[in-house]
């Protein structure tokens, strides 16, 4: 068995198997905090997610992937449907497995073999793996590591509005508006937000609204109805705002 439906109990750890793969087409799911001994690799050729961990979230595109190590604490967040795929490595089976979050890009080739991965047999022998599962890590050793990570603050403060962005029920305003809305002064937010993201609050609102507008555009969106949710004056406003954090317009990046 390889293919997850949506409601179907799994815990990779309960499996006796050096690599295990499983794939599922999963919509509006939120897994909740959860970790696990085995390390994971989770990709979604169609569709998006985001990955939260203990202080950052990040964007998984269908060009991008994530790298968890064991027993991290994460949660996985999807608001459409995805292609979901995830693939679990054994530690004790695999010695020097990165032990950090690692957000890279999904070359074709590293693609095709995450998709095999996934839909093969758990009780695949192992001499029927290896090659494969050295041709993954191959090219997961060359995938070039991109950075849609967001630091988000810790001061319990700010917890109940970032929740809110976080599942697109509100969107970070500008400085003057959310001042007014928490109640505490411009410069106190801006002292915040440098001291626990390394950023300022204006920069932390772009990074948000770059990230938001990848998950909008995977999903289906246009760049005029992109551009008109984060509150760009225009459609071209919003195309240089793309291009000047990602060098590439919206149509060139998907």
């Amino acid at each position: 068995m390889t293919y997850i439906a949506k409601d179907d109990y799994f815990d990779p750890d309960q499996i006796d198997a050096a690599v295990i793969g499983i794939a599922s087409e999963l919509n509006a799911h939120d897994s909740g905090n959860h970790k696990h001994q085995k390390a994971q690799l989770l990709y979604a050729p169609s569709g998006c997610m985001s990955i939260r961990t203990h202080s950052t979230q990040s964007l998984l595109p269908p060009t991008m992937a994530a790298w968890i190590p064991p027993n991290v604490l994460h949660s996985v967040t999807i608001r459409n449907t995805v292609a979901y795929r995830s693939i679990y490595f054994d530690p004790n089976k695999f010695k020097n497995l990165p032990d950090e979050l690692i957000i890279m890009n999904i070359s074709p080739l590293l693609k095709e073999v995450i998709e095999r991965i996934s839909h093969w047999p758990w009780d695949m022998h192992w001499s029927n793996q290896k090659n494969i599962t050295a041709v993954f890590f191959e090219e997961f050793q060359h995938a070039s590591r991109e950075n849609l990570t967001l630091v988000e603050p810790s001061d319990s403060r700010f917890q109940p509005y970032i929740d809110q962005w976080n599942i697109g029920k509100s969107k970070p305003p500008i400085m003057k508006k959310f001042a007014l809305e928490i109640g505490i002064t411009e410069k106190t937010i801006g002292r915040i937000f440098m001291k626990e993201t390394g950023m300022s609050y204006q920069d932390w609102r772009q990074q948000w609204r770059l990230h938001r507008s990848i998950e909008l555009l995977t999903n289906g969106r246009n760049v005029n109805e992109t551009a008109d949710e984060l509150d760009f004056s225009s459609s071209s406003a919003f195309i240089e705002f793309f291009k000047k954090f990602l060098r590439k317009t919206p149509s060139q990046y998907l």
